[in-house]
């Protein structure tokens, strides 16, 4: 297994149980397929650099989990179709990648 860090951004106007919905979502997934998490961080509501789809913030989210490559795979493709996400992306964090 191989240590990834992703940084999503859930779209704002959500309710605060609509957004810990879906980033217990994403966090289900990737126990659904066997990631071990090290660790979820809501960095909160934040002005993002330029408009989104004509939004101006987000909610951010850090999840630092070890898993296997298909792992990330099937959590790309989930954050691509999901409504509720405007911006991802996915780090591998191993010493030995860099």
């Amino acid at each position: 297994m191989r240590s990834y860090e992703t940084l999503f951004i859930v779209r704002p106007g959500l309710d605060e149980e609509a957004t810990k919905a879906v980033i217990e979502k994403f966090s289900d997934l990737l126990k659904e397929q066997g990631a071990k998490i090290d660790s979820v961080e809501e960095w909160g509501m934040r002005r993002l650099a330029y408009e989104i789809n004509k939004l101006r913030e987000g909610y951010y989210v850090v999840i630092n989990f070890q898993a296997k490559p298909e792992a990330v795979a099937e959590l790309e493709r989930v954050f691509g179709i999901s409504g509720d996400i405007l911006r991802y992306i996915v780090v591998n964090r191993d010493e030995k990648a860099s």
